[in-house]
């Protein structure tokens, strides 16, 4: 692209900016992976590679760049452009709220509906957070929600649990980041297969979802994430079937069960049209995570 060739006169940080998001439009680059525009992914990008404040961009706009700090920024947003990378890959950090997780080409990009509902440790379903024993995180990826979950109820263990050798060895480094290793074992398990006569007072999971039309037709940016975090069948209920076959045996009594289904509602509800999924609200919406107790199942 002739336009990286041609850079000369970009001095300040409202210079790169303004560049990185024309490019970004220009390019018609796909969203989602921490940002759902160009102007926020392009302002991440360059903060975090002139290390400085994330969320203080003004201060900063007419500041001058060196030479070298230039072509680093100017190398983040070729790399965003050319090679349509997640920028959380280009970066090696994902964000759910205030808190910052290690991530690379092993995990899916963290951005799961369940972390909100954690942040709120599970309210008004969960009335006393430390009674909360125990809680299995399945299909655990870079150990996200299993962290939130060990910082949601202080008093709980969790057994965080992935098919993935690699995406476990991301959970361990996040595990061990934020000080949880007493705390949060990591499972190599095909979901509860590894799990025998182990129960919990919460299981979460945000399975694989995606359904294999909308797989063929998802652009680079969600190509890049391993394919074994994202389709599951052809309807895209696969493993949460599995979950829903499985998940009483592992729940004590009361226990709560939640799941993050994307925009599968629907075909959930056509497929078992007698349990009494509860859809909790977030702020995206009502129809993602579904909540079921040990004697719905």
């Amino acid at each position: 692209m002739k336009h990286f060739d041609d850079t000369e006169s970009l001095i300040t940080v409202r210079d790169w900016l303004r560049f990185a998001v024309s490019r970004f439009n220009e390019a018609r680059l796909s969203f989602g992976h921490g940002s759902d525009n160009a102007f926020d992914e392009a302002a991440y990008l360059i903060l975090h590679t002139l290390h400085l404040p994330l969320d203080r961009l003004e201060p900063f706009l007419d500041a001058s760049l060196t030479h070298g700090e230039s072509e680093q920024v100017q190398a983040v947003i070729e790399r965003r452009v050319k090679e349509r990378i997640p920028a959380a890959y280009l970066t090696r950090e994902a964000w759910l709220g205030e808190h910052r997780f290690y991530v690379d080409e092993r995990v899916i990009v963290p951005r799961s509906f369940i972390a909100e509902l954690l942040h709120e440790q599970l309210a008004p379903w969960v009335e006393d957070p430390q009674a909360v024993g125990s809680v299995l995180d399945l299909c655990t990826g870079s150990g996200c929600l299993a962290i939130l979950a060990a910082l949601a109820f202080p008093d709980s263990r969790i057994d965080a649990v992935d098919l993935s050798a690699d995406a476990l060895a991301v959970a361990a480094k996040n595990v061990a980041d934020y000080g949880l290793a007493d705390r949060i074992e990591l499972v190599e398990s095909d979901l509860f297969a590894a799990l025998n006569g182990r129960t919990y007072d919460v299981i979460i999971s945000n399975p694989p979802y995606v359904n294999a039309e909308s797989v063929a037709a998802l652009p680079p940016e969600y190509r890049a994430e391993p394919a074994l975090a994202l389709g599951s069948g052809e309807d895209g209920l696969d493993a949460t079937r599995q979950i829903l076959a499985q998940a009483q045996s592992h729940l004590k009594p009361g226990g709560l069960l939640l799941v993050e289904i994307g925009h599968n509602r629907d075909a959930l509800e056509a497929a078992y049209p007698t349990l009494p999924f509860t859809w909790l609200d977030t702020e995206r919406g009502d129809q993602f995570v579904f909540m079921l107790r040990r004697e719905d199942l």
